[in-house]
């Protein structure tokens, strides 16, 4: 592709190219799109068996301080009092006009000691962000450089790891993570989540080692035929999972509230950034559709509901762990569930019906 050496590249870049990675630019960075298998190939081996994807390109952000703790409880929206070292939780953090700066994953290391996820593009926005908010005995760090971040998913990643052989205690629970692991002989923190809707570990690493803790996975993956994944994959199994994507069903305008993400806003929690205009009536709610006419609906689609416009399309595509196409569609709150719903796409009125999200669950 053309200006690939402007671009913000992983460790893993010369692995992409070399592993047949069909590179884009995404949010600034080279990122393999797909691989020689394709997108559908590699969703299907993620809902099957295994997929290895690189997400290196996350920013990691740590909050350092005795005042860590109040100073997160007045900057995100969910409540971090219940969480104790070894625990993951999802927030988001927001504008004073309830819009989402971002949504973030938080690890408490200790007491005074966290660490936030955040989406790449959005690294040096949050960053700034969060330092323009910092009070208190606090100081908070961009790490982002320092790692390397692979994310293993699907059914059987456990004898994945088995086959790559590791120390430590790997986490159990949804959202824990064990930093005090090595796989493949490769310190690493595990988590257990991920943005696929299937089982799966997230494995950081120091951004040198990233290169052989792929390799090592990619060789200990041949036991159950796991495929390298790329962006197609990823977005295609979030999106049939329903987990929003930051500019697409939340932005700076666009409330958690409004885009189905009330269990990660906790309301009865001290003051915190945002929370009243969060408190107000919600003017728009996030859904699902299947088309039953022929066609696919793109973001920024017109959504209408008995002929008249109600909103517009967030993400859109074939689903095809359930077969058929489907989109999430951000629509007035009071728009009719029971009304003829559809899709312009084209100029032309495609025909949905009510889809519930997620679109797939793992049994």
């Amino acid at each position: 592709m053309e200006n690939l050496n402007e671009l913000k590249k992983t460790p893993l870049f010369e692995r992409h190219i070399a592993l047949g990675g069909k590179m884009v630019d995404f949010g600034g960075w080279a990122l393999p799109v797909q691989y020689e298998s394709g997108i559908l190939e590699e969703c299907k081996a993620v809902r099957e068996r295994a997929g290895l994807f690189d997400v290196s390109h996350m920013g990691e952000v740590d909050v350092i301080g005795s005042g860590a703790y109040d100073y997160i409880q007045k900057l995100v929206t969910n409540d971090v009092t219940t969480m104790t070292p070894g625990r993951c939780r999802y927030a988001i953090m927001c504008y004073e006009n309830g819009g989402a700066v971002d949504d973030v994953l938080i690890y408490k290391y200790a007491d005074d000691h966290y660490m936030f996820i955040v989406n790449a593009g959005n690294t040096d926005k949050d960053f700034a962000w969060m330092q323009e908010h910092v009070f208190g005995d606090v100081k908070v760090v961009n790490n982002s450089s320092k790692w390397g971040q692979l994310a293993l998913q699907g059914p059987k990643h456990q004898a994945v790891l088995d086959a790559a052989g590791f120390t430590g205690e790997i986490p159990m629970k949804y959202y824990t993570f064990n930093d005090k692991m090595t796989v493949a002989g490769i310190p690493c923190l595990v988590s257990r989540t991920g943005y696929t809707g299937e089982d799966g570990v997230e494995l950081y690493c120091a951004a040198e080692d990233t290169v052989k803790l792929h390799e090592a996975l990619t060789e200990a993956g041949k036991c159950v035929d796991m495929l390298a994944c790329g962006l197609g994959a990823r977005d295609t199994l979030r999106f049939e999972a329903g987990m929003p994507l930051y500019g697409h069903e939340m932005n700076a305008e666009i409330t958690p509230v409004e885009c189905g993400l009330g269990f990660a806003i906790k309301l009865n929690k001290p003051d915190f950034i945002g929370k009243d205009a969060l408190l107000q009536p919600r003017k728009h709610k996030r859904i699902g559709l299947k088309l039953i006419g022929k066609g696919i609906a793109r973001p920024e689609a017109e959504v209408t509901c008995n002929g008249v416009k109600v909103g517009v399309v967030t993400s859109g595509g074939p689903a095809p762990a359930v077969g058929g196409n489907y989109c999430m569609a951000l629509v007035d709150v009071n728009a009719d569930e029971n009304g003829k719903w559809a899709v312009v796409v084209r100029n032309k009125e495609i025909e949905c019906e009510f889809a519930e999200i997620p679109f797939y669950k793992r049994s």
